[in-house]
């Protein structure tokens, strides 16, 4: 390879070392540059830049509106060159209410809704800056924040933002990098303030101490947040977490009796017409049986009315199955993975994001001081140079008058320097009155005290904490809990105690049959009625039926799996006989390697006889069997290299195995013990191979085959015996297939 000419600056290199320096430089790009907020000003870099291009187009409040076409344009030309599709819905986001906690973009037009509607073109829509973006703005020209070129070279931007207002916390972010991701809720900025005070004053204050100020998440479309406190807690100490909230709702009493239930707040990112859809296909469906109509009457406001069946149906307890069937409640993640000094992602607790912002806040204290320092000692230079030309005004004249270059002389004749000569030389006629003069000594002196107290504030910790308290309260008395904006929308509230009459709401589902097929590869479906196996029915290509099973939309459906686990499935939750059904593994979480040993409808009290392909197997119960989480529930335990193979109901006092060498045993159920979960006891010997299938059977009728040919016990007295024995070859005439019917 080292031989081969180089031509045009192309250079052997190896394929994976240059696919993975390519993706490395991506992977960082991403998380830096696109997906993760800053923990200082809480922005991405899109959005800096576009609240800085609204600064520069000079979109204060105070000023009008503009289009946002012509912001989009300056943002793409200026700072930004991506897609401006990507980016006016960057934009767009932050001038939604419902989206932001506090929009830092004020829109005017249509900027989509709550329903999911988009917004309108950006050539109709226009925008300006909010007062909580000027907040986070306020610095930029007193050197609070560093800068930096631009992508071409030609113009600056800033690094970070000075950030008075806590946008991280307060506004939340979302993003997805390459290997991390990013998921913060919004706050309230009153309880932020209020925290930061206290850490101010005490550095030390413990995370716990925190959530006396910081209750929780606080979103803009309000709901309320039922996560117990611990659990609150406990995602704020680690930086990960999740919070549970629910559609606040209320019961409006009708005339005779009769009441429906008004829903005015929905959970954070819901779009409200996605939710009604939802609950009218759950009412299609008849998973609502307490529920018959659902309405949306909304305006400015939400406001979605829930029709009961009858007057007799307890509100609370219809709520609480639409809580779980519906997304009137959902569960908002917390993941504070964030950019710590704007370059390394990081994971931080909440106490650790505030102490950054207060650092933060701190070193722009300290510029923005420094900067106002130089200024004053520059201002303080040329106002001693004026007091020089009053002290000698006549002398002053007379050089500028006489002389062809003035400034040499009077820096000489007066001991000026160049800054404060340029200056007198500058000054206007006007400027020569007494009055002026007076006001210079006073500006000199009021400068002069300015300045003594700007060296002290520098030079003392405790000066700089008080007055990062002032603007913490400040900010406080703008958009803190006594502002109409500021106030807490989201309400906490215990889950209520009615857990016991879930089963009961259930029970309520119409009883229907239906008939459950499930194909080889694992794809599940339901057919109204109890129908026989028909080529009628339809599988994808390669594929074919395996289960074909009779049931009931109030049964619950046991899988059994060869790593040993059973999972729980309820058939009204089936999807219906449409197409070729769902994948299988899109309900329950079966790994690959892995696949279905049995499908059956769950019967209470009844007894399973497990096996494996290594011989062992023993008797549980089904009722122990049923599984309550998607995950499933691990019942046998199967040696490495082997697989769960048979699970048969047990109906007799006998038990047949018959191994892949074709050797028959029968031995007595008694002899298997009842475990509830465990690997069991050894059922059949082999010195080599594995068990084939085993069944349990009556001892009075005997057992069929796959051929369903019968065969009682006198016929088999050389193949009884007791467990773990080897067994004999099976009897001539027996199913070549080895399996039992």
């Amino acid at each position: 390879m080292a031989d081969l000419p180089i031509k045009d600056d192309i250079r052997p290199e190896p394929l994976g070392k240059a696919v993975s320096e390519r993706y490395l430089a991506y992977a960082l790009s991403t998380i830096t540059q696109r997906a993760l907020p800053d923990v200082r000003d809480g922005l991405k870099p899109v959005h800096r830049r576009i609240l800085y291009a609204m600064r520069e187009l000079g979109l204060a409040p105070p000023a009008g509106f503009t289009k946002c076409s012509r912001v989009v344009g300056d943002v793409i030309g200026k700072f930004h060159p991506h897609g401006d599709a990507a980016l006016y819905d960057a934009l767009v986001r932050l001038a939604q209410d419902f989206s932001a906690r506090y929009p830092l973009v004020d829109g005017q037009g249509n900027f989509g809704n709550v329903d999911g509607d988009n917004p309108a073109a950006m050539r109709y829509t226009e925008s300006r800056l909010t007062a909580v973006a000027q907040v986070l703005l306020d610095g930029l020209d007193e050197d609070a924040v560093d800068f930096r070129p631009n992508y071409d070279g030609k113009d600056r931007e800033p690094v970070v933002l000075p950030g008075a207002f806590p946008n991280l916390l307060a506004n939340g972010s979302n993003g997805i990098a390459v290997g991390m991701a990013t998921s913060i809720p919004p706050h309230n900025a009153g309880e932020l303030c209020a925290a930061i005070v206290a850490l101010i004053e005490n550095p030390a204050l413990p995370d716990a101490k925190l959530l006396k100020f910081v209750k929780g998440p606080d979103f803009p479309t309000g709901g309320i947040i039922v996560e117990d406190a611990a659990s609150i807690a406990e995602a704020y100490r680690s930086g990960r977490g999740g919070f549970r909230v629910r559609a606040r709702w209320k019961k409006e009493e009708g005339a005779r009796g009769t009441w429906q239930i008004v829903v005015d707040q929905i959970p954070f990112q819901v779009q409200k017409s996605k939710l009604i859809e939802r609950l009218a296909e759950l009412i299609e469906q008849k998973k609502l049986p307490m529920l018959d109509d659902v309405r949306d009457e909304s305006a400015q406001d939400i406001r979605i009315v829930l029709m009961p069946k009858s007057r007799s149906v307890d509100a609370d307890m219809l709520m609480e199955q639409l809580f779980r069937l519906s997304d009137l409640e959902t569960r908002i993640p917390l993941n504070m993975n964030v950019l710590d000094g704007g370059l390394i992602p990081r994971v931080m607790s909440l106490k650790d994001a505030l102490v950054a912002f207060i650092n933060h806040r701190r070193n722009v204290l300290e510029r923005r001081s420094q900067h106002r320092l130089e200024k004053i000692a520059a201002r303080l230079e040329v106002l001693e140079g004026y007091l020089a030309v009053y002290l000698n005004l006549d002398k002053v004249i007379h050089i500028i008058r006489t002389e062809d270059e003035p400034k040499p002389k009077l820096m000489k004749a007066f001991g000026l320097t160049d800054v404060q000569a340029e200056a007198i030389l500058n000054m206007r006629l006007r400027s020569l009155r007494k009055l002026e003069e007076m006001e210079i000594r006073s500006e000199h002196a009021n400068l002069t005290k300015e300045q003594k107290e700007i060296k002290r504030l520098l030079g003392s910790d405790k000066l700089k904490s008080e007055r990062l308290i002032e603007e913490v309260k400040a900010v406080d008395a703008k958009f803190g809990q006594k502002t109409e904006l500021g106030k807490r929308r989201s309400t906490f509230s215990a889950l209520p105690e009615i857990g016991a009459d879930i089963d009961v709401m259930e029970s309520l589902i119409e009883r229907e049959p239906i008939t459950v097929v499930c194909s080889e590869k694992g794809w599940v479906r339901s057919f109204k009625g109890h129908q026989e196996p028909s080529d009628a029915v339809k599988y994808r290509e390669g594929d074919r039926e395996r289960f074909w099973i009779h049931a009931e939309t109030t049964d619950k459906l046991m899988l059994f799996a060869t790593d040993g686990r059973f999972f729980t499935l309820d058939c009204s939750k089936l999807p219906g006989g449409r197409g070729n059904g769902e994948a299988i593994r899109s309900f329950i979480d079966l790994p690959p390697e892995a696949d279905l040993v049995s499908m059956f409808v769950h019967k209470d009290g009844r007894k399973l006889l497990l096996a494996a392909t290594s011989g062992h197997g023993f008797v549980t119960s089904e009722d122990e069997a049923v599984a309550l989480k998607r995950s499933g529930k691990q019942v046998m335990t199967v040696p490495a290299g082997k697989e769960a193979s048979v699970c048969r109901f047990v109906e007799g006092d006998m038990v047949a195995a018959i191994g892949e060498n074709r050797k028959l045993l029968l031995f007595a159920l008694e002899e298997v013990p009842e475990l509830a979960r465990g690997r069991g006891v050894i059922l059949q010997r082999f010195k080599d191979g594995h068990l084939l299938d085993v069944c349990v059977f009556k001892g009075k009728e005997g057992f069929r085959d796959v051929n369903n040919r019968t065969w009682t016990l006198p016929e088999l007295k050389e193949w009884k015996g007791v467990r773990a024995q080897a067994g004999r070859l099976v009897p001539r005439g027996f199913a070549k297939s080895g399996k039992f019917g």
